[in-house]
C-alpha cells in the first residue's frame, strides 16, 4: 500500500500544479461568485437560486475535473511512452492504476472542498451585508445552511463513480473515444426510469430489452443529485446517504476491478 500511496501523492501533486486543474476551480468558484447577481433576477427566490447555481457550478466543474483527469492519468503515460520506464521499477501493474485512481479521487476531493468553502463564503457575505430587498433570506432553511454539505457529498461519490469509469475507458480506448464514453456514460446513467419505460416509446422489444437491462446494470448517477432537496429543506436522511454513498463505492470498485483486469493484459509496446 505505501507503493500505491506514494503514486497517489505523485499524481495529486501534479495535479495541483496543472494549471487546467486550477483553470476549471477557479472557474467553479467564478460562477459561484457571480450566483448573487443571478439571484437578483429572482425576486423572492434569492437565495434558493444562489444556492442552485452554487450546487450546480460545483458539479458541473468536478465533472471536468474527473472526466479530463481519468482520460488523462493513462493516457498521458502511454502517449509519452513513461509507463515501461514506471513499470520497469518494483511497482505492478494494479499498485499504478490503483495509486493514479487514488491521486485522482484526493485531487477531486480538494476542488470540490475549495469549490464548497467559496459557496459558503460566498452566501455568509451575503447573510451578512447584504440587504433583505436584494438577498431576502429563504423561510424554509438558513442562508448558511449546513445541510448543503449533503449535496456536496453525493456529487462528491457520483464524480468518483464517473472518475472510474473514465479510468476504465481509458485502458481501452483513445483518449478522444474515452472522453465521449465517458460524457454518454454520465447522461445515460441521468435517465436509469426513462431506458426501463422505452418500451412504451419505440416499437422494437429487442431495443426495449436492452434499455430495460442496462437501466439496472449501470448506476443510477440521479439517486446521487439531491441539490434540490437540501436547497428546499427537504429532508435527505443519514440512511439514504449511507445506502446511496455504499452503492456508488460499490461500482468504483466494480470499475476498477475491470480496469485492472483490462490493464494487466494490455500490451504497452
Amino acid at each position: 500500500m505505501s507503493v500505491v500511496a506514494t503514486i497517489a501523492r505523485h499524481v495529486l501533486r501534479d495535479a495541483v500544479r496543472n494549471r487546467v486543474l486550477h483553470g476549471a476551480t477557479l472557474l467553479g468558484v467564478g460562477m459561484i461568485g457571480a450566483a448573487p447577481v443571478a439571484g437578483r433576477l429572482a425576486a423572492g427566490q434569492d437565495v434558493k437560486l444562489v444556492k442552485d447555481l452554487g450546487l450546480a457550478a460545483i458539479e458541473l466543474t468536478g465533472l471536468f475535473v474527473a472526466v479530463f483527469m481519468g482520460i488523462r492519468l493513462l493516457a498521458r503515460e502511454i502517449e509519452h511512452r513513461t509507463l515501461d520506464a514506471v513499470l520497469s521499477k518494483p511497482i505492478r501493474r494494479h499498485q499504478f492504476v490503483l495509486g493514479q485512481f487514488g491521486g485522482l479521487v484526493a485531487a477531486l476531493a480538494l476542488a470540490l472542498a475549495v469549490m464548497a468553502i467559496g459557496m459558503y463564503v460566498v452566501l455568509a457575505a451575503a447573510a451578512w451585508w447584504v440587504e433583505d430587498t436584494v438577498l431576502a433570506p429563504a423561510p424554509a432553511a438558513p442562508v448558511v445552511d449546513p445541510a448543503l454539505l449533503k449535496a456536496v457529498v453525493l456529487t462528491f461519490v457520483q464524480l468518483a463513480v464517473v472518475a472510474a469509469a473514465a479510468l476504465c475507458f481509458s485502458t481501452v480506448a483513445s483518449p478522444a473515444v474515452a472522453a465521449a464514453s465517458t460524457c454518454g456514460f454520465y447522461v445515460i446513467c441521468h435517465f436509469g426510469g426513462e431506458l426501463r419505460n422505452l418500451g412504451s416509446v419505440v416499437d422494437s422489444r429487442f431495443a426495449a430489452s436492452l434499455a430495460a437491462g442496462l437501466s439496472y446494470v449501470l448506476p443510477d448517477l440521479a439517486s446521487f443529485d439531491v441539490k434540490a432537496a437540501v436547497v428546499h429543506a427537504q429532508p435527505v436522511t443519514v440512511g439514504y446517504m449511507a445506502l446511496t454513498a455504499g452503492s456508488g463505492a460499490a461500482y468504483v470498485l466494480a470499475f476498477l476491478v475491470l480496469a485492472l483486469a483490462v490493464f494487466a493484459k494490455r500490451d504497452l509496446t
